[in-house]
């Protein structure tokens, strides 16, 4: 069996090579690139004669799929799976694999970075300290006592719950299964846009989730709302937000996640705003997720090859 891992996944090669051999030992061919391209010609180069492909968020569809005939597996080294071309895997019987749960604690640590830049202007006092200059015009607000709202409660959702119940704000949920969590209250999606001072996304984006923070959601929102964004870009619209930062019916935005992956067009208008903190998609990306990562991996092809 062939077993191509098509881009560079976070850690050495030898290290996910030796992680590979523990889980299904070396009578499989394993085949690693060290450079990612995600060109059709390229992907069909590198998969067309696999059994399995290793990926992460490199987009992958049925053109290139219908090229690679003995393809059965898919395993995909990142948690949304919405880059596959599921139904055309699922009309074709190859499986899709992802790696759910290695991000958990790396994507929530980000929720507060992006947060806690914004509440303290700490990009700001950054350029003042360089600059010279005091905390003049900078004084920002604590966390505690917020009524902090998230929406979407898998583990990430739940473990950013944990975290701003340690900040001492009160939290407010909406999910479609909700599950007996402590401290928590589950409202349903206006009665928390209306009531939460911070708003967190954690949901996957799929045809229920595109844009369904649009412009009649926003207009829920409290002026001194602040959205936080490090599920997908496409569970936003964008359009929409940037109208409503730009006349402030909401205080600001943390955004990770695009409707492209970075870099970004430099002349899109979410980077001209000032009440935004943006990161180029760096929530999953942590040394400790990326090993996590490589694990699962491994366990996903021993459990292929039983």
């Amino acid at each position: 069996m062939k077993i191509a891992i098509i881009e560079p996944l976070g850690v050495a090669q030898s290290v996910l090579k030796e992680k590979i051999i523990a889980a299904i030992g070396n009578k499989h061919e394993t085949v690693f690139y060290d450079d990612r391209l995600e060109d059709d010609a390229s992907l069909v180069a590198r998969c067309c004669d696999a059994e399995i492909v290793v990926l992460s968020n490199i987009p992958f569809r049925a053109n290139v799929i219908k090229q690679c005939p003995k393809l059965q597996k898919i395993c995909v080294a990142f948690t949304g799976i919405d880059h596959i071309d599921t139904e055309y895997c699922a009309a074709h019987h190859i499986e899709i694999k992802n790696c759910a749960g290695y991000s958990t604690v790396a994507v929530a640590d980000t929720v507060f970075g992006l947060l806690l830049s914004i509440a303290r202007n700490l990009p700001a006092c950054d350029a003042a300290c360089r600059a010279g200059e005091t905390k003049n015009g900078l004084i920002g607000f604590e966390l505690a006592g917020k009524k902090f709202g998230i929406i979407g409660f898998g583990n990430i959702g739940k473990r950013v719950a944990t975290i701003a119940q340690a900040f001492g704000c009160q939290v407010f949920v909406y999910t479609r299964h909700p599950q007996a969590c402590e401290g928590v209250s589950f409202v349903d999606m206006p009665v928390l846009l209306q009531t939460c001072d911070i708003i967190s996304l954690h949901v996957p984006f799929n045809s229920q989730t595109k844009a369904m923070i649009g412009k009649k959601e926003i207009a829920m929102m409290k002026k001194t709302a602040i959205l936080i964004n490090t599920a997908r870009g496409g569970v936003v619209d964008t359009e929409a937000l940037v109208e409503a930062l730009q006349q402030n019916k909401i205080a600001a935005a943390g955004i990770d996640v695009f409707d492209t992956e970075p870099p970004l067009d430099t002349e899109m208008p979410l980077l001209k705003l000032k009440n935004v903190a943006l990161t180029p998609h760096i929530g999953f990306a942590t040394w400790q997720a990326f090993e996590k990562r490589a694990d699962i991996i491994a366990a996903n092809l021993a459990d292929w090859c039983r």
